[in-house]
């Protein structure tokens, strides 16, 4: 009976400390976790009309559960919560056209533990878009050849608010502008978003460019504000584009601020 008791006794003794786990610097706890994941890297926005897309990379840490995103008004400024995704893209429809948006994403773990915001600076400036817009030959049909992306609408090659037109030269499709605005050709594209950023410099000097199907346009119009037209198709006088106009003026050190007052509709000869 004795013998009995002490082999109860030491079976007990075995089981309390193989099913204890201690803490040390060489022994990480699967269980308990305090340690948060790295925050998502290469976060990227994507502007639309009436919406921001957000993006980055996969977290390299293994116990990530999800993402969580965040928005401010300044990259410095307060984050606000907005969403958590268990994807590596977030579309926010609560944004408007005009207003600036700065983005910040953060990874979590199964145990709560939450990274620091993304360090990347990340903003967007939603923009109203369109598709399938027509303009028609200059000569042949001269109210319908302009565009006017403020109004949205077609006008009169050389109407006040056209900021663009088409028109054929010696049996060559070309979209020209005002001596009061910029165009460059941007290259072959695959849709109306390859292009995100307006260029620097590289603007045609005679205000002038081929108009060919797949490929992008962007022009820096006489208000001192940007747009993109991406050819589509040209049949028979008629071309058929995709848009997108950012409404924001660009910083004064940019382009001068025209006066107000009626256009000069003068052409570079």
């Amino acid at each position: 009976m004795k013998k009995t008791t002490l082999f109860i006794l030491f079976s007990a003794t075995v089981l309390l400390i193989t099913g204890c786990r201690w803490r040390t610097d060489s022994f990480v706890d699967p269980i308990y976790d305090d340690r948060a994941p790295q925050a998502p890297r290469n976060v990227e926005i994507f502007n639309g009309d009436g919406v921001a897309t957000v993006i980055w990379d996969h977290s390299p840490d293994s116990d990530v559960k999800g993402y969580r995103v965040y928005s401010s008004s300044s990259f410095n400024g307060r984050y606000d919560y907005i969403a958590t995704v268990y994807g590596t893209q977030y579309d926010d429809y609560g944004v408007h056209n005009g207003s600036k948006y700065f983005y910040a994403v953060t990874a979590y773990d199964y145990n709560g533990n939450e990274s620091d915001l993304s360090y990347d600076y990340a903003y967007a400036v939603p923009r109203p878009e369109g598709f399938g817009k027509v303009l028609n030959e200059a000569t042949a049909f001269p109210a319908s050849s302009g565009y006017d992306f403020s109004g949205y609408r077609t006008v009169a090659w050389n109407s006040q608010d056209a900021d663009v037109f088409f028109e054929k030269v010696d049996g060559i499709y070309y979209l020209s502008v005002f001596d009061d605005t910029d165009i460059q050709d941007m290259g072959s594209t695959r849709d109306i978003y390859d292009i995100a950023f307006a260029p620097e410099s590289g603007w045609a000097p005679n205000k002038t460019v081929k108009a060919v199907p797949g490929r992008t346009y962007v022009l820096w119009l006489w208000d001192n504000t940007f747009a993109k037209i991406r050819v589509k198709t040209i049949t028979a006088d008629r071309l058929v584009f995709d848009w997108a106009y950012q409404t924001v003026e660009g910083e004064p050190q940019l382009k001068p601020v025209i006066a107000k007052g009626q256009r000069k509709l003068s052409r570079v000869q």
